[in-house]
């Protein structure tokens, strides 16, 4: 699951169209550095594992970013990608997979924060069966009560 997520971001989201807008978002650098621990280095955890805080803490993340980047970048995302200081225009192919980028970025981003809901989904289930009699990891993380209001287009 973590690494469909993350082939989505970089394909359809953190692509070489769309990464520069990115920057726009109002994300902190850990913010950023986490959500770069989910989409490019997943392989790294494969082999060590997630804690089940420190996964909550990437899912809340990756909710936040949807969260942002539905409110703030797609709404201008064409006019940042088209504006003056985004470089020389491109052209021929260039232009073409620029402009589905940015034409399917909304779905793109309702396509990840479905990954990311399901994602959390399965961390919980297996966080009440390894937590067992103790009380689950999700319930003392009180920021999760946030993530469906993230993860829900408005």
């Amino acid at each position: 699951m973590i690494d469909q997520i993350g082939q989505h971001y970089r394909a359809n989201i953190g692509n070489r169209y769309v990464r520069s807008a990115l920057r726009t978002l109002p994300l902190e650098h850990k913010e950023w550095d986490l959500i770069e621990s989910v989409t490019e280095k997943a392989s790294y955890y494969q082999h060590q594992g997630y804690h089940l805080d420190e996964l909550y803490d990437r899912i809340l993340v990756l909710g936040r970013f949807v969260y942002h980047a539905r409110r703030e970048l797609q709404p201008k995302l064409r006019m940042l990608l088209t504006g003056s200081g985004s470089g020389p225009a491109p052209t021929g192919n260039d232009r073409v997979l620029r402009d589905m980028a940015v034409n399917n970025f909304a779905s793109n981003l309702s396509i990840l924060a479905d990954m990311v809901n399901q994602l959390y989904s399965c961390a919980v289930a297996i966080d009440d069966q390894m937590t067992r009699p103790r009380a689950p990891v999700h319930t003392t993380v009180p920021e999760l009560k946030e993530l469906g209001g993230y993860l829900v287009p408005r």
